[in-house]
């Protein structure tokens, strides 16, 4: 079939699920020729290309990266007759404005089913994901690892991907010590998923072509934990599908995309933050849950929240810096080192505002719902530099750091420094533990 007898198709991206279902379905479909990838929520992807070595043969010079802002005018130069959304983490209303205008622009509009994007494995795979970002993904995810690791498995983490740079270079990329984040060139939003794992003795696969990840991570593992980004769905067919969800955003678990796909999917949901939200929140989540989804198994946990110098931020004027994807495209106006602020005593916390400095000032213009707390974005170089400069700036008397890594290993801190973490605390620890033997087998 010649190129202009087939389906012209834009798939809508944010550089992560865009590429993969590319990889595992669009390249596979021979009446299908993709003329370009878009991008959005992270800076920077558009004016890329996908490369050669990833697009295979029918694209011999790789598939452009174009800005969403132009879709209109992509379907009309291109005479795209196909838009196929591939992004997560946004309303059901964002994702019908987006079909509303490449029907509008006369293109058809696609979202691809989970069984069709899902890679096959040779080992159990225990999935975590979530309804929202910033849900708590990350410390379920350690906590499973823990369990598992306890019980004699060997597990390999595969987390979601995040190729913000040269694509060609993070095909297949594996972590086990942080001398290998560092020659990888990770950015903040990075180091935060691996670094943790790291510091657990857990080895982290993560890149682009998943087919080929798998495979790596299994000859290393009884276990495969997937590690989801946003509220996305699993890249791997799931032996136990753990969903988490968070009442502090109550009704946001019905709609989001694809976090309400995850929720109906789920084996176990988890209904984490119990013990910093409203009881009635917690109810009313879960009654949503069992009407939604009333197979799955609803367990409850806890986010305990701890500093590393909790006197030293009693009476002082605090600058809280958070973890950047959960504030911003996740619309938390609050996170861990908020809640410790205010628990321990601080004085005052800072209003970082004022003083944000070049991109940094954007994501505030953008978000307007950040209003006391410093996101931690670090999509390259100079947007860490800015970071930086914006802490610099900022008068207070201690810098309360609630990321998952230890931003002085980046940044020149100009101020004293606390650190704030988070984990799982699950209040029925022996059904969590159930569930897992239960698909992975008892050792």
């Amino acid at each position: 079939m010649t190129e202009g007898a087939r389906e012209r198709t834009i798939i809508l991206g944010a550089a992560g699920r865009d590429f993969h279902d590319f990889n595992v379905f669009w390249k596979r479909q021979p009446d299908v020729h993709v003329v370009c990838f878009t991008a959005t929520q992270i800076p920077d992807i558009e004016g890329r290309t996908y490369p050669p070595e990833l697009a295979g043969p029918h694209y011999p010079a790789g598939i452009p990266i174009e800005s969403e802002e132009r879709l209109e005018s992509l379907i009309a130069e291109h005479a795209v007759t196909q838009v196929a959304m591939a992004y997560s983490d946004v309303s059901h209303e964002h994702v019908m404005h987006l079909a509303s205008r490449a029907q509008a622009a006369g293109a058809s509009f696609r979202l691809l089913g989970a069984r069709q994007t899902m890679i096959p494995a040779t080992k159990p795979v225990v999935a975590v994901c979530a309804v929202r970002t910033g849900s708590g993904k990350s410390q379920t995810t350690r906590r499973v690892s823990e369990v598992l690791k306890a019980r004699g498995h060997r597990i390999a983490v595969v987390r979601h991907p995040m190729p913000y740079g040269d694509l060609t270079r993070q095909i297949c990329q594996r972590f086990a010590n942080l001398a290998d984040i560092d020659r990888h060139e990770c950015t903040i939003e990075e180091r935060e998923e691996y670094e943790p794992h790291i510091e657990m003795g857990n080895v982290v696969f993560a890149g682009i072509d998943y087919e080929r990840i798998l495979r790596e991570a299994e000859r290393e593992c009884d276990v495969v934990l997937w590690d989801g980004g946003n509220n996305d769905l699993p890249f791997f067919k799931p032996t136990l599908h753990l969903v988490v969800a968070d009442p502090h955003r109550r009704g946001h678990e019905t709609r989001y995309y694809p976090g309400e796909t995850n929720l109906r999917m789920a084996d176990v949901v988890i209904i984490n933050k119990v013990d910093t939200a409203a009881a009635a929140d917690v109810a009313a989540l879960e009654q949503t849950i069992k009407a939604v989804n009333p197979r799955a198994r609803v367990l409850k946990a806890d986010s305990p929240i701890s500093a590393g110098d909790p006197e030293a931020i009693r009476g002082r004027r605090v600058l809280v810096v958070e973890d950047g994807p959960t504030l911003t495209h996740g619309e938390m106006a609050f996170g861990a080192g908020h809640v410790a602020a205010r628990r321990l005593g601080a004085a005052e916390i800072v209003d970082p505002r004022p003083y944000a400095q070049g991109s940094i000032r954007a994501v505030f213009d953008k978000y307007r719902q950040i209003t006391e707390i410093l996101p931690a974005m670090g999509y390259g170089e100079t947007q860490i530099a800015e970071l930086e400069a914006t802490i610099r700036a900022t008068p207070c008397d201690l810098v309360l750091i609630a990321t998952p890594i230890d931003l002085g290993r980046l940044l020149a801190i100009d101020k004293p420094a606390v650190r704030v973490r988070y984990a799982l605390a699950e209040h029925d620890a022996a059904a969590f533990e159930q569930e897992l033997a239960r698909a992975v087998g008892k050792r």
